[in-house]
């Protein structure tokens, strides 16, 4: 049998029992036993401090996630209908073709406060894809939080939408069921 080499004192702190097997420091009170009277290792998880988006969200974490959402560039591209579908507008972002408050951002990803104007680069707005999607759009029509002036190729971000005005096939709460575990 083979002799034991490792850190005695983290032994004696996993069996519990002093092993006097460091005399001095167990007479002088200074053994690991003494200090930390637990076994070695992890001890309990921490609570995870809340992100900056958990501090500012109150409500329903479902329609939380909607209105983020719905808060997108690229889907505010979309429900303006200056694209006929969201890949389309993200493109549409990230080639530098939109506007924000007249100033060209190309994240997809950006959050558009309400109030603000999102309109197409005026070299852009003769692109036979955006002219055929706003002729789309026309047919189907726009959602109520946007204002859009499709001569101009501009629109408003007016207001945060309601939960039942968003028309997406999908159960929310399943979605933060699954990312709350």
């Amino acid at each position: 049998m083979a002799r034991y080499r490792g850190p005695v004192e983290k032994l004696e702190r996993r069996l519990g029992v002093s092993l006097a097997l460091k005399g001095e420091r167990r007479l002088a009170g200074k053994s690991a036993i003494d200090k930390r009277p637990y076994a070695p290792g992890q001890h309990g998880q921490r609570r995870a401090k809340i992100s900056e988006y958990g501090m500012q969200l109150r409500g329903n974490t479902g329609e939380n996630l909607v209105k983020i959402i719905e808060q997108r560039l690229d889907n505010v591209v979309y429900r303006m209908g200056f694209a006929t579908t969201r890949r389309f507008a993200r493109q549409l972002v990230t080639h530098g073709h939109v506007l924000v408050d007249g100033k060209k951002l190309d994240i997809a990803s950006y959050r558009v406060k309400p109030g603000q104007k999102i309109e197409i680069r005026e070299k852009s707005k003769s692109n036979p894809q955006i002219v055929r999607a706003l002729d789309l759009t026309a047919q189907t029509g726009i959602v109520p939080w946007v204002d859009v002036e499709k001569d101009k190729c501009f629109g408003i971000f007016t207001r945060l939408p309601e939960r039942e005005e968003v028309v997406i096939p999908v159960e929310e709460r399943l979605i933060v069921e699954l990312y709350s575990k």
